[in-house]
């Protein structure tokens, strides 16, 4: 199975799109939709209907796994359990800052996406030792 790695981006007119920069021999693969499931589910049912198509005409199609990154609005309305404004604190990046990356307004410098993606990561950490 080959690990493949899909780009989840907000565009400006509020859909959600998702893409690889993977080459494959007989296909591409993306998705689209109003939100983030729905482009997974968009990507996730043209990658089967490849499949079917490719077997009807003796082509193999490899086995995918899955994997996604984000860019911050997608990420914030995917994950919207998730408090934008204490995700922003916690980060040391000013609130509304992080609105306009959240509105596509501006885009974040990778030292941005570190601070943020280091943030989450302590916070999973944070809620795989909680019990109850």
């Amino acid at each position: 199975m080959k690990k493949v790695t899909f780009i989840i981006e907000m565009a400006k007119d509020g859909g959600f799109s998702c893409y690889t920069n993977e080459k494959f021999d007989n296909f591409a693969l993306h998705g689209y939709g109003d939100s983030v499931s729905e482009t997974k589910e968009d990507l996730l049912e043209l990658y089967e209907e490849i499949k079917e198509m490719n077997k009807e005409q003796g082509i193999e199609t490899p086995e995918i796994e899955f994997e996604f990154r984000y860019d911050i609005a997608s990420f914030f309305e995917y994950f919207k359990m998730l408090n934008m404004s204490e995700v922003a604190r916690m980060s040391g990046i000013n609130e509304s800052q992080m609105r306009r990356y959240r509105t596509r307004k501006i885009n974040a410098t990778q030292k941005t996406y570190d601070k943020i993606y280091n943030c989450i990561q302590t916070i999973g950490q944070e809620l795989l030792a909680v019990k109850f």
